[in-house]
């Protein structure tokens, strides 16, 4: 009997199995919460596809995560182990924008789904705010095990797994209470002089006593089936539907006042479990800090405590948003989900036109066709809401069609949210949500969006900004190295260059190839100080003297010397590693000098490699008389030299030294073109791609052919 067969019947599906499986990972770690997240063959994506022990409303925020969210889950996939948040604080500490989220006491845990040939994705685990800070042994055993009982589920599955949205909602199995002893127990409530209400985990009313209902103003049919602060108006405020939030999630009891017009005080006490909340009601005669303002002094309308919440993650999002694609694909992402959209036209304003930078849910032709509209109100409501500064919502196209009987109809949408993004009155763009059915707006939806117009509107300034100054980048980098490297006769060449500078992606690191003759060259490769522009810039001189003294016929040695007294003269404090080799494919020899550079690598024809060890000289700039020594070594048709920048071996935490041996093995093993074996090397020491400094890496390896 398969694994699938044995979680869910010989009947039940992979869904089926899954969902048994994370309901008994729950109760058998003793969690009060669980989540399963897979992620997305297409993107990389984990998606929330089962919940057990939370409402569903709760997640919006989490269903849908990129694999590179700051977020444990996403850690533990990352990491490939078990991660253990141990407190609020802890989790504020370390994943600060989760946090603001989830405000709320619990320990935390999240485990990958290492199946036998991917991560198929993580699971979640939440326990109450009164557990212990640290793991025990017996519970990482648990984990650990549920998680590989998962994977093996995954594994073994002939049909992909669905994803599903929203979640499927996995409940908590428990053994119903005998009739008789459900009516004692309501007979008894019904004695006491308190009132007695039970909630289930979506804070619906499910049983209420004559005095909870006298107590509350209300008959107990009106209050039945609903939730206290959309049934009462007086408890229509964040602040108390966020006590009940406080209490799933933490489990945790939980006391609050709040005053029933005109003037009696109750006070409010929440005991959760894993199957719901008993809440008792008394009379209380003080406000409490905690108790809400009096009706009179309230707002009309508030906006749901979810959507608050929701505000703060995407706020939080947006302020990390780098480039103009981010934050299409941000909107896209949670966005447009959160708001049951199904279309984005994102637009900036320049020279009284729209110019559209990002889409989705449109066709290219009709994007064409809505680019570069005029800013003319009579046409488009766009140019409305950027004149007025207010947003505007369509509910339908007749609505749309009474306001603006000229607007372009070309989109085949229905209802649309116009969002003007204004920055200190100055317009910057348009944010415009679509729907393909007729969709009325909410009053808490329109205070939201129009609350996110603004966040959207500073990155949206920010990353214009961004993706100019990458421009600009992008030109000096192309114009300072070389665009190709020469064709050399004989002589195979691949290079990469990777910088790790955020936002300005130019850095220091230079590598260069020169023909010298029909059989000899020279290759270079150097690491100014630094990052950014300037070092960019310095290295632009420096790339240009090299190039100078190694084309006039200048040996290796010279070639670093005579660049060291110009960098002198230049007077900078920036310093530079240089290594420069001159080979002599005719002679199959190469010699090569070093200012005080990484030592390259030497694969042989025996496939043999070796860190080539040269006597290094210092760094130029350091001295003006210094003296470059020279070697010289065999370099035979077949052989391999790599050259590269400290960059590639200097990773956190590990030894510059067994990374460079680990290389050096990597290079011996490995017969490939090089143009694979550069990558290979690279990621070698960097699986992941998140290099902490520029890398710059030139093979060469000479086939022997004139």
């Amino acid at each position: 009997m398969s694994g699938i067969e044995e979680a869910s019947g010989l009947t039940g599906t992979l869904d089926d199995a899954l969902d048994v499986a994370l309901a008994d990972t729950v109760r058998v770690t003793g969690a009060s919460i669980g989540g399963l997240y897979l992620t997305e063959r297409s993107e990389p994506v984990l998606r929330l596809v089962a919940l057990c022990g939370l409402p569903l409303e709760f997640t919006a925020p989490w269903r849908r995560l990129p694999l590179t969210a700051p977020v444990p889950v996403a850690d533990a996939i990352h990491e490939g182990r078990l991660v253990w948040v141990g407190g609020q604080d802890e989790m504020a500490r370390r994943y600060p924008r989760a946090a603001a989220v989830l405000p709320y006491g619990f320990t935390l845990a999240a485990i990958p789904l290492t199946g036998l040939a991917r991560c198929w994705g993580g699971v979640v685990l939440m326990w109450p705010a009164d557990h212990p800070r640290e793991i025990t042994a017996r519970e990482r055993n648990h984990i650990t095990a549920k998680a590989a009982g998962l994977s093996r589920l995954l594994d073994e599955a002939t049909d992909p797994p669905s994803m599903p949205h929203p979640p499927r909602v996995v409940p908590r199995s428990s053994a119903p209470h005998p009739l008789q002893t459900g009516l004692a127990a309501a007979d008894y409530a019904e004695r006491l002089p308190e009132g007695a209400v039970a909630l289930d985990l979506e804070g619906r009313i499910t049983f209420l006593t004559g005095t909870a209902a006298r107590l509350l103003g209300c008959n107990t049919g009106q209050l039945l089936g609903t939730r206290l602060w959309q049934a009462l108006p007086w408890l229509d405020d964040p602040v108390y539907e966020d006590h009940y939030r406080t209490a799933v999630i933490s489990r945790a009891p939980v006391s609050f006042s709040a005053l029933r017009p005109p003037d009696n005080w109750l006070t409010f006490q929440l005991y959760p479990d894993a199957s719901g909340i008993s809440l008792r009601i008394t009379r209380g005669e003080e406000q409490t800090e905690t108790t809400g303002p009096p009706t009179a002094m309230r707002r009309p309308t508030t906006a749901a405590t979810g959507r608050l919440y929701q505000l703060i993650h995407l706020a939080a999002m947006l302020s990390e948003v780098v480039s103009v694609r981010d934050l299409v694909g941000l909107i896209t992402e949670h966005v447009l989900p959160a708001f049951g959209a199904q279309g984005l036209a994102l637009s900036i304003a320049d020279a009284g036109r729209l110019h559209i930078t990002g889409w989705h849910g449109y066709p290219g032709d009709v994007i064409e066709h809505l680019n570069v509209l005029p800013l003319d109100t009579e046409l488009t409501p766009a140019g409305q809401v950027l004149a007025s500064g207010a947003p505007a919502f369509f509910a339908d196209p007749a609505e749309m069609a009474d306001s603006y009987p000229r607007a372009p109809r070309v989109s085949g949408k229905q209802a649309w949210a116009f969002l003007p993004l204004i920055i200190s009155g100055r317009p910057v763009g348009c944010c415009v949500l679509s729907y393909d059915r007729a969709h009325t707006f909410t009053a808490d939806e329109r205070a939201v969006l129009t609350s996110l117009a603004g966040l959207i509107a500073q990155a949206l300034d920010r990353a214009g900004l961004h993706d100019a100054q990458h421009h600009l980048v992008q030109c000096l980098q192309q114009a300072l190295l070389p665009r190709r490297l020469p064709t050399v006769a004989g002589l195979d060449v691949a290079a990469r260059y990777l910088p790790v500078t955020h936002g300005l992606k130019v850095s220091g690191d230079f590598y260069d190839l020169l023909r010298l003759g029909d059989t000899t060259a020279a290759a270079v490769i150097g690491d100014v100080e630094g990052h950014g522009i300037a070092a960019a810039a310095f290295m632009g001189q420096v790339r240009t003297a090299i190039h100078a003294h190694a084309t006039s016929g200048a040996p290796p040695d010279q070639v670093l010397a005579r660049t060291n007294r110009l960098l002198a003269d230049l007077d900078s404090e920036l310093l530079v590693s240089c290594l420069c080799v001159h080979l002599d494919l005719a002679r199959a020899r190469l010699t090569l000098a070093s200012a005080g550079h990484v030592p390259p690598l030497l694969r042989e024809v025996s496939h043999l490699a070796r860190l080539l060890n040269a006597e290094p000289g210092p760094l130029l700039g350091v001295d003006t008389h210094a003296h470059y020594p020279v070697t010289t070594v065999p370099f035979p048709p077949g052989s391999v030299l790599a050259l590269y920048t400290d960059g590639l071996v200097e990773a956190p935490g590990i030894d510059a030294a067994h990374t460079t041996a680990a290389l050096v093995q990597h290079l011996a093993a490995t017969d490939e073109p090089l143009e694979t074996l550069t990558d290979g090397l690279i990621h070698h020491v960097w699986p992941t791609g998140q290099h902490t400094d520029d890398i710059a890496v030139l093979l060469l390896r000479p086939t022997g052919a004139s």
